[in-house]
């Protein structure tokens, strides 16, 4: 159950939504920029790229996760083993959406 309360925070609520949406906005040209230095970089080599006041080197890298669940299965692990040793941490968030 959700509750509602409206609070002398409202405008901390619309400011954190604006600046939420800004940051979006940021993060995907950021983004788009990024995948293009990629693209230069595959094409020509380049790992390197300077600005006037800013350095990016692209950097590339393998990244191996394993597969917990699999492993478990593939070895006939019980449950209830898994959740011996599985930790469990509470989270906060603050999710934010338009009206």
């Amino acid at each position: 159950m959700t509750t509602t309360i409206n609070t002398t925070s409202t405008s901390n609520i619309d400011r954190l939504g604006q600046l939420l949406a800004l940051i979006a906005g940021l993060t995907k040209e950021a983004d788009a920029i990024k995948d293009g230095l990629k693209d230069e970089a595959n094409l020509t080599g380049a790992k390197e790229f300077r600005g006037n006041m800013f350095r990016a080197v692209y950097v590339e890298a393998n990244r191996s996760v394993v597969d917990w669940k699999g492993v478990s299965s593939a070895l006939n692990i019980p449950p209830e083993l898994i959740a011996k040793y599985t930790k469990t941490t509470a989270v906060f968030s603050v999710k934010v959406t338009a009206l």
